[in-house]
């Protein structure tokens, strides 16, 4: 992505609303919140991301980008992309360059820990200045926050979603002593909507698994979340084929067995992979090849999955794990269910959603095989969309910022040292949703339960002894770090 000043990844009217704002605003408090869900089916919201977004722009673009530069050559710059469009009668760049004679971005920040699940209507991100002339920056990085958070979000939301469908399935059939971190995979970076979306999504899911295809959520999570990938299971990937090597080599063998022992004899005699079996006739090489390379797979110091690709999904597995027992076999596990011999398995990375995922383990669970005798992977899809059954048909609904209504809104101000508390509340609004907090807030536990108090002053709600809104980046630096191993042990207490 180009690199510019980071006061110029704005929506264009944020230019002028330090002149729109009382005179004499001394303090401007907003909040991100989730303000309704518009998923039918109960699904929770993760807190994750905000830690990156404050390294990434807050830190480092304003350091290389702003506050290093010439102070001319951001003038020309804002000049040439901002002015020209609004060409203002108070002039736009005096208030910028303030900010650059004062070295360090003036706001506090101050978070629920990432990794908190978070209920609709409470905040999760409070943002405020630390200087009383730049009460105008407040809501400048608004947009910003805003499109890099609602998508780490949500993919962390994503990938907690399948952990509960893994956790249900594996607690019945599945030993103990098997990881569930390893259940799923992500493979779904070359379908997202961008470089930085994939990895971010990547990341989001590494918070409940730790198998992603995507090698650069590895590098980010080191990066922006204190993981070390030498020491820890942050991020590992597989051996696999793809189509490219199996129809190249059946070009050049007029066969697919001939490839198959390669794999097994040649190239991995001691490694796990996995090998793409539908580029012709996927019952064919499960019904015929693969018996005829029965004793090349159980000489194989590893296992060898078959993956299918294509099709129905729950389909294919359900049909294929029986017939691999009837030709490998297996043993049965301490909760009874069968599991097939080590040397062969399957995965299948294609279209598993949520639901196909549920209905996979189901299947096994009935026909008395542990959830553990396939591998699943989650595309692109299902980290950009979800179904849902209305009235009996299937409905797609893509995930935006508007899945869970996520927004950042000013509900304080202080003018002349006086404490005001600011709200909206849009008649035309049927079911009140866009009304937002009035005045301070703090988030408290109840019960269980994380709830929101709002009407409060900047001083209360500062002092508030209980507020699980705590402070983690002041004056351009960060004041308090999340790992990534904190993040997981929330998930999943």
């Amino acid at each position: 992505m180009f690199r510019t000043s980071p006061l110029l990844l704005i929506d264009f009217y944020k230019a002028v609303h330090a002149e729109q704002y009382p005179e004499n605003t001394e303090r401007i408090v907003s909040y991100y919140t989730p303000r309704k869900s518009r998923l039918k089916e109960d699904k929770v919201l993760v807190h994750f991301g905000l830690q990156y977004f404050i390294k990434e722009y807050l830190i480092d673009w304003f350091d290389k980008e702003f506050f290093r530069r010439p102070i001319m050559e951001l003038k020309k710059e804002y000049t040439k992309f901002v002015e020209i469009s609004i060409p203002d009668e108070n002039e736009l760049f005096p208030k910028i360059e303030e900010l650059w004679n004062l070295g360090y971005l003036p706001i506090e920040i101050s978070s629920l820990p990432e990794g908190t699940i978070v209920p609709m209507g409470v905040p999760c991100v409070q943002i405020t200045n630390t200087h009383p002339d730049f009460a105008w920056v407040v809501n400048t990085i608004e947009s910003l926050l805003s499109t890099t958070l609602w998508h780490s979000q949500m993919s962390a939301s994503v990938g907690y979603w399948y952990r509960q469908v893994v956790n249900k399935y594996y607690e019945e059939t599945v030993d103990n002593s098997v990881r569930r971190e390893g259940a799923l995979s992500s493979f779904s970076y070359r379908g997202e909507e961008s470089n930085e979306s994939a990895i971010i999504s990547s990341a989001g899911w590494l918070t409940s698994f730790f198998l992603s295809a995507t090698v650069p959520s590895g590098i980010f999570m080191e990066k922006y979340y204190n993981a070390d990938v030498l020491t820890e299971d942050v991020n590992y990937g597989a051996v696999s084929t793809e189509h490219s090597v199996m129809c190249s080599n059946f070009a050049v063998d007029g066969d697919e067995i001939t490839m198959i022992r390669r794999l097994l004899n040649d190239i991995y005699p001691h490694t796990n992979f996995s090998m793409v079996a539908d580029s012709y006739d996927y019952w064919n090489l499960v019904d015929n090849i693969l018996p005829e390379c029965y004793d090349d797979i159980m000489r194989h110091n590893g296992r060898m999955s078959i993956r299918g690709d294509g099709g129905n999904p729950v389909d294919i597995v359900l049909k294929t794990v029986p017939k691999l027992w009837d030709m490998f076999g297996g043993t049965k596990n301490s909760k009874g269910y069968k599991v097939l011999d080590p040397h062969i398995g399957m995965v299948y990375g294609d279209s598993i959603t949520l639901e196909r995922c549920k209905n996979i383990y189901e299947g096994l669970k009935e026909m008395g095989f542990a959830a553990n005798n396939v591998s699943l992977g989650v595309g692109s899809f299902s980290f950009q969309c979800v179904e849902e059954i209305e009235n009996d048909v299937p409905v797609l609904k893509p995930f935006t910022r508007d899945t869970y209504c996520s927004a950042v809104k000013a509900t304080y101000c202080e003018v002349n040292g006086e404490p005001i508390p600011i709200f909206k509340n849009p008649k035309t609004d049927d079911d009140h949703f866009k009304k937002s907090h009035k005045g301070c807030c703090v988030v408290t536990e109840s019960n269980g339960k994380l709830m929101c108090i709002d009407g409060l002053d900047y001083q209360s709600a500062n002092s508030w002894k209980d507020n699980m809104l705590e402070p983690v980046f002041c004056n351009s630096g960060m004041i308090k770090e999340e790992s990534l191993s904190n993040i997981r042990k929330r998930l999943t207490a």
